[in-house]
């Protein structure tokens, strides 16, 4: 088993910046992908980037191109989420995701364990 732990939300200014981090414990060696998606209240959760094991390939979510960025660091079993110029749209609850695959998929079904979220608020 694996367990994911969000942390790093809050409330921000539009135009902020936050740094979300996700620790990975347990069976962490089985993790290719490391994913993050978030979800706005009564939308569904959608993606918004991932990264391989290495750290060599990533994919964003189009709505965070340029803005985002995603990076882990091995040795820490840790996945980080940098957000800059945060928009209100990006308010949501942030989930940490992991897949056993080494394919970068951007859909909920293809990831296997999931952290509890944390909620970012971008206030206008």
């Amino acid at each position: 088993q694996v367990q994911l732990v969000e942390s790093g939300g809050g409330l921000v200014q539009a135009g902020g910046s936050l740094r979300l981090s996700c620790a990975a414990s347990g069976s962490i060696f089985s993790i290719a992908t490391m994913g993050w998606f978030r979800q706005a209240p009564e939308k569904e959760r959608v993606f918004v980037a991932a990264i391989t094991r290495g750290g060599g390939r990533t994919n964003y979510g189009d709505s965070v191109k340029g803005r985002f960025t995603v990076s882990r660091d091995n040795a820490k079993n840790t996945v980080y989420l940098q957000m800059n110029s945060l928009k209100p749209e990006d308010t949501a609850v942030y989930y940490c995701a992991g897949r056993l695959g080494s394919d970068l998929h951007t859909d909920t079904r293809s990831y296997d364990y999931w952290g509890q979220g944390t909620q970012v608020t971008v206030s206008s």
